[in-house]
């Protein structure tokens, strides 16, 4: 094995370790649990301290586990509850479009597509769970850009003739978004393929999350887009009231 990948190996087990002993680990411990030398232990801990992973308490000496894990583990139990909560707003909007439905949440500079239920007609649209999308010429992700969730990309690539690549005229896209409360994806990222969507807020009035729906260009026509875009802009905002959304007045501006 690599020193790169024993190096995270070891990491990882320590973080295991810690995690099982709440009233924390010293030095010598930690390097008997991990099969390592004391010296070897200490830069181990000194890097995970670094990044937030672990903390030393400087009474006791021990170590435990830091303010990252609670971070990632807050945003982990955040996605879930998205999900879960989703699931029935996904099965209605797919039911009642005939469409296939989305759940995306934000993932760097990509929209990560995290549940869906397909349309079940023969002709569909379908994108498998941990798909990693483009922000830029999604439905989905100009959602979260509009919102506020993520930023615009620096580089805005072109994936059919539609796709949006001026920054000028995307942010005057994502205006209209946050306005009409929907974003339309027409053909900009798979070409014969519509899609519109619209922001997930939670308790604080923060966007999570996006929802939306995709169908074959020809089945969803732009003469059908207005109204399709208000229903997907109806349950979404159902869905943020679940999440505890308060209104109106908690809602994040348009970002752009």
């Amino acid at each position: 094995m690599p020193d790169e990948m024993k190096s995270l190996a070891r990491a990882l087990m320590a973080l295991e370790v810690l995690a099982a002993s709440p009233n924390g680990l010293v030095g010598t411990e930690l390097a008997q649990q991990l099969h390592v030398d004391k010296s070897s232990a200490s830069r181990l801990m000194q890097t995970l301290v670094r990044y937030g992973f672990a903390e030393r308490d400087m009474d006791t000496r021990r170590f435990r586990l830091g303010p990252r894990i609670v971070s990632l583990s807050r945003i982990v139990l955040a996605q879930l509850s998205v999900r879960d909560q989703a699931k029935a707003f996904l099965r209605r909007l797919a039911e009642e479009t005939g469409e296939t439905a989305h759940l995306a949440i934000p993932a760097q500079e990509y929209a990560l597509h995290l549940d869906q239920i397909e349309s079940s007609a023969t002709l569909k649209v379908s994108t498998p769970v941990g798909t990693l999308v483009p922000l830029h010429c999604t439905s989905l992700g100009k959602v979260l850009l509009a919102f506020g969730a993520v930023p615009i990309p620096e580089k805005l690539t072109g994936y059919t003739p539609r796709t949006i690549t001026d920054p000028a005229i995307l942010r005057i896209h994502l205006e209209q978004t946050c306005q009409q409360g929907y974003a339309v994806d027409d053909e900009e990222y798979e070409w014969g393929v519509r899609c519109l969507a619209s922001p997930v807020f939670d308790y604080r009035g923060k966007v999570v999350a996006a929802i939306g729906v995709s169908g074959p260009a020809v089945r969803v026509s732009l003469e059908k887009t207005p109204q399709l875009g208000a229903f997907v802009a109806k349950v979404a905002g159902e869905l943020s009231e679940q999440m505890k959304f308060k209104g109106p007045e908690s809602q994040n501006d348009c970002a752009h």
